[in-house]
């Protein structure tokens, strides 16, 4: 078995987010995931006996998940203690990349914006496949692709200029395209994936940094420069945010971007496709038009 890269530095991670928190975290970005999450709660017709909220930094998603009554036991385990909060769920702290959990222990499983920065995320997703009960349900929310492109695009473009070359400073976001096809690669049943993109204004862009560094969501790459930004290069990306990113009131846009996934571990008593050849009508007279033997090739109406 061949282990995940380090992709992340994983201690740097846990002790910035319990810095984040002691010194009082920006929430907005959980408090709208676990909005949105209490949403898609509502639209499932179901009750869960024991559910784990895993690795979300703060109480948020056992929040929303208690208010949904969805579940009769909710469980949370959270990469730092500061990040279980007071509330009374059973809970523990437990590293993002390891489930501690047996097979089919669980009813369900849900995420708000931690995965994102696990380093083998297909490794995690089979752990919680596997800790499901027959249709067993996951859902979990990542940071998508697409945030942070305007701070992403300043950097580049300051760094060219002013340094020469550039360094890996803002991580590599999951595509939705990919984490489909990673739900399938898991074992997961009627695999969903969505995008939620959005736009936060600021001040300035140092406005938007501020409350990165409060989310605990600076950089962790394990290839990051370790020095700090020059000043001077640091102005020249102020400096292009505002030229390139400012709306006409003066303020700079900040695009963020979910990405919601959601699977079942496999039951019988889910939907399946039907079979080839089972259908009890064939296409052309749904259609209403003349069917053709395959290989045979419809003339043109003049």
């Amino acid at each position: 078995m061949v282990d995940a890269p380090r992709l992340f530095e994983q201690g740097l991670i846990r002790r910035r987010l319990q810095r984040a928190i002691r010194q009082g975290a920006e929430d907005f970005l959980l408090a709208r995931a676990s909005a949105d999450l209490s949403d898609r709660l509502n639209a499932v017709l179901r009750q869960f006996s024991t559910v784990l909220d895993f690795a979300t930094p703060g109480p948020h998603a056992a929040d929303a998940l208690f208010a949904s009554g969805r579940a009769e036991t909710i469980i949370r385990a959270a990469p730092v203690v500061e990040a279980l909060g007071q509330a009374s769920y059973p809970s523990f702290v437990a590293d993002t990349g390891l489930l501690p959990f047996g097979a089919s222990s669980l009813d369900g499983v849900i995420s708000l914006l931690a995965l994102q920065m696990v380093d083998d995320l297909p490794g995690i997703l089979s752990q919680i496949r596997r800790a499901l009960r027959p249709d067993g349900m996951f859902m979990g929310c990542l940071i998508g692709g697409a945030s942070l492109t305007e701070l992403r695009q300043s950097l580049v473009q300051a760094e060219s200029e002013m340094e020469g070359g550039i360094s890996p400073r803002v991580a590599p976001f999951a595509d939705i395209s990919d984490l489909g096809g990673l739900l399938q690669r898991a074992g997961f049943a009627l695999p969903v994936s969505d995008v939620d993109s959005f736009t936060v204004r600021y001040k300035s862009p140092l406005g938007l940094m501020h409350d990165l560094r409060r989310m605990g969501a600076t950089n962790t790459l394990i290839e990051r420069r370790k020095s700090p930004m020059r000043r001077a290069t640091l102005l020249r990306v102020l400096e292009i945010y505002a030229e390139r990113f400012s709306d006409p009131d003066g303020k700079v846009r900040a695009t963020f971007e979910f990405v919601w996934i959601s699977g079942w571990a496999p039951h019988e008593s889910q939907q399946k496709p039907l079979k080839p050849g089972s259908a009890a009508k064939r296409l052309a007279d749904v259609l209403g038009v003349p069917e053709h033997p395959t290989g045979d090739v419809p003339s043109r109406q003049k």
